[in-house]
């Protein structure tokens, strides 16, 4: 399994989205659609973006009851979208039931992978507002293990957790890694970041780069950036 940077499209509309894919010409970079996207344009826009032969990581967290998640899966595994989520925080027969819904007839899928613990929640924030106790460390190595167990592929987790996760887990378990900023740049509202360098180190096997690209005077030359120091 190779390493990759995707970058997160965070835009509000189809036409932002398609400029900025523009700017990379020949070059096809693995893409992240979240909500905001998608909610926007709805699956067309999926459709859109895979027709020009872009990988895409469908981001939009899942977290329901088993039944209608496993339904919801359903329909965007035709899609045909590369990875998808869902939030671990849902549990074990949630997890199995999206493994469930997302299989196809003939036995193929997409990649799924679970949210362990969002990269904006730290410590306190897991103690004040959700009432966990237990270390964020100890939380998301237990839910990596459900979703493990649960038959997922791997994990949204942050890259300062990627190298204990693959420890646990495997290291066919894949460690989907946003927070990542470049030294030089803002981290904005995350609060458990590194650079690309650092989350290469620490064995991310993909890394989602948003701001530090979309929002660069050069997003071919951010993007770049972001894979000689992840990839090279």
């Amino acid at each position: 399994m190779g390493k990759d940077v995707i970058i997160a499209c965070d835009f509000d509309s189809k036409a932002r989205t398609l400029e900025f894919l523009d700017n990379f010409k020949d070059k096809k970079p693995f893409v992240k659609i979240g909500m905001e996207l998608f909610y926007s344009e709805g699956p067309d826009i999926v459709r859109e973006i895979k027709k020009r032969g872009h990988r895409i990581f469908l981001d939009l967290k899942l977290h329901d009851i088993p039944n209608t998640v496993k339904k919801s899966m359903a329909v965007l595994s035709a899609l045909d979208v590369d990875i998808t989520n869902l939030h671990a925080g849902g549990a074990i027969p949630m997890m199995k039931a999206a493994v469930e819904g997302l299989t196809r007839p003939d036995g193929t899928r997409p990649l799924l992978i679970a949210v362990t613990q969002l990269t904006s929640t730290d410590q306190q924030t897991m103690e004040n507002d959700l009432l966990i106790k237990e270390p964020i460390d100890k939380v998301v190595m237990h839910y990596a293990s459900n979703a493990k167990k649960a038959g997922l592929d791997g994990v949204v987790c942050s890259p300062l957790e990627a190298g204990k996760v693959h420890e646990i887990c495997g290291r066919d378990f894949i460690t989907v890694t946003p927070g990542v900023r470049f030294a030089d740049g803002d981290i904005g509202d995350q609060k458990r970041v590194m650079t690309p360098a650092q989350a290469k180190e620490i064995g991310s096997d993909y890394i989602v780069v948003g701001r530090p690209i979309t929002a660069a005077d050069n997003p071919v030359e951010a993007y770049e950036r972001c894979l000689k120091e992840f990839i090279d």
